[in-house]
């Protein structure tokens, strides 16, 4: 169960599961592009669909389901997750005078509709609601909405509402990403489409980028851990598991400088997964995890930036000297009290990360996901003679006269500055 892995065979094996259901979410877009709501009832597995909205009545009726704890825990992780993200937040407009006559800037403006993609099936995810929904409302998004599969937990429900959300659908898979990039009677089309989910769910996200801008792909979950002689075997175990549980295709990779860790941590792991109420799923994403013994830390930030893991946690003497080094990770928690369910749920971070090795290229979610950025140029005669030569004599090397005189009748005028 908790075996050495070679390290570019682990990153080819989480590439490869994507492209499995490939043919399925195919069939599934179509589906959704033809018959829009008629679709998303018949793909509906568990819940027999009559009404895909969510009424204002059904979410205020949530909150009577709901722990009073669990709502307050809710209000207060959704206050640290806009503290944090709040910080992100870019001006509307800056402006800089970069020489006489010459302005330049930056407009940012927020998208007006986005859609949210909300796990739900195996487990509620009302942080996810949180995660997803916080940053677009702090960038100022007006039209927020969210597909999470039905039956909707009243947690979620309760969670999307703190938030912020204007609409809720009951709608899951590969399915709700297609209704949200195509449009169906009941689901208007959005810009953008953020948030985690499985296989199919990412997929289809890739796949409908013609039709809709998406965060990044993201899930199944993952964690890398860079660990030494200095770690506990109990807390490293416990961070496995802690991602296990999310998912059969989720994966763990221990990436160890000490020999005999592994064998320590895969005891661990025996020992507590006894306990764990997720047993069946912790053992099928057990297939998908494993270690690696490398010579020293060089190596292990080296295979780590390989990995490019969604979550990486650092377990060594001097875990700031490695996290200066790192380079690819979606999230890096820094030290053995670290722990990731702490950013999956309450110290303010995001928990929306590229997995799957795409934290080379791709951001977790944040602010700036949810705006778009225009360059802003300001320019008066003086600007216009001091750039008037470089512009027309390019201009003219290319062939574009038209160009070049654009800017040849601005300095030949006698007009006002």
């Amino acid at each position: 169960m908790w075996n050495a892995v070679e390290i570019d065979a682990w990153v080819a094996g989480r590439k490869g599961s994507l492209e499995e259901a490939r043919a399925t979410v195919t069939g599934i877009i179509g589906r959704v592009r033809k018959d829009g709501d008629t679709a998303l009832r018949e793909l509906s597995r568990h819940v027999k669909l009559t009404e895909i909205a969510v009424s204002d009545e059904e979410r205020e009726a949530a909150y009577d389901e709901v722990d009073p704890k669990i709502v307050e825990s809710l209000i207060e992780a959704e206050a640290r997750i806009e503290r944090f993200h709040e910080l992100q937040r870019p001006r509307d407009l800056w402006l800089q005078e970069m020489e006489p006559g010459i302005v330049l800037g930056i407009k940012t403006t927020p998208l007006n509709r986005v859609g949210l993609y909300i796990p739900g099936g195996r487990a509620a995810y009302p942080s996810s609601a949180l995660m997803c929904a916080v940053p677009a409302r702090v960038a100022g998004v007006k039209e927020i909405c969210a597909c999470s599969p039905p039956p909707i937990s009243p947690m979620t429900l309760v969670a999307l509402d703190i938030a912020g959300v204007t609409e809720i659908y009951r709608s899951g898979g590969a399915q709700a990403i297609a209704a949200m990039a195509l449009g169906t009677e009941s689901v208007k089309p959005v810009q953008k489409i953020v948030g985690p989910g499985n296989v199919y769910v990412t997929l289809a996200k890739m796949m409908l980028r013609e039709n809709v801008e998406i965060d990044f792909p993201a899930g199944p979950s993952e964690i890398g851990i860079i660990a030494d002689e200095t770690a506990d075997p109990a807390f490293v175990a416990a961070d496995v598991l802690a991602q296990a549980e999310h998912d059969p295709n989720a994966a763990c990779i221990l990436i160890t400088t000490d020999i005999t860790l592994p064998a320590k941590v895969g005891r661990e792991i025996e020992i507590q997964m006894e306990k764990a109420p997720r047993k069946e799923i912790i053992e099928q994403a057990m297939k998908n995890s494993g270690y690696a013994v490398v010579a020293d830390l060089d190596a292990a930030i080296a295979a780590s930036d390989v990995v490019a893991p969604e979550h990486l946690s650092i377990q060594v003497a001097d875990p700031l000297a490695v996290v200066t080094r790192v380079k690819n990770a979606g999230a890096i928690f820094v030290g053995r009290y670290s722990a990731v369910a702490c950013g999956d749920y309450a110290v303010g971070t995001n928990h929306v990360l590229p997995t799957a090795g795409y934290s080379k290229m791709y951001s977790g979610l944040d602010v700036q996901h949810f705006c778009k950025t225009a360059s802003v140029e300001m320019i008066d005669r003086n600007g216009l003679e001091t750039i008037g030569d470089i512009v027309e004599t390019i201009a003219t090397a290319e062939g574009l006269h038209a160009h070049a005189n654009s800017v040849r009748v601005r300095r030949s005028s006698k007009g006002k500055k």
